[in-house]
């Protein structure tokens, strides 16, 4: 996350010519999924912001992945159902080949 505030920052800087804070509250604002809190008033800060905007979006979702893939692998395993085929590979005393 202090990755893509950084890259936000540095952006805004660039193409806007915002200082400090005001870079940072929009960088920080969009990587949050809130939106812009200043008018862009270039064509590259305008392009910027929303390659920007897609970026955040996909660390977000991909953070999200990150923290709840365990949850849900845990939750269907909670609903695993044996099948025919599993009864068939547990060998019963007494089967052939049993020791």
């Amino acid at each position: 996350m202090l990755f893509g505030l950084v890259i936000g920052m540095a952006g805004y800087s660039y193409y806007e010519g915002m200082g400090f804070s005001d870079s940072y509250l929009n960088a920080a604002m969009i990587l949050s999924g809130m939106g812009p809190v200043g008018e862009l008033k270039t064509t590259g800060g305008k392009l910027f912001a929303g390659s920007y905007a897609i970026f955040s979006g996909l660390v977000i979702v991909i953070a999200t992945g990150v923290v709840l893939a365990p949850i849900v692998h845990h939750v269907l395993h909670a609903f695993h159902v044996e099948t025919e085929d599993d009864d068939k590979d547990i060998e019963e005393p007494g089967d052939k080949g049993s020791t």
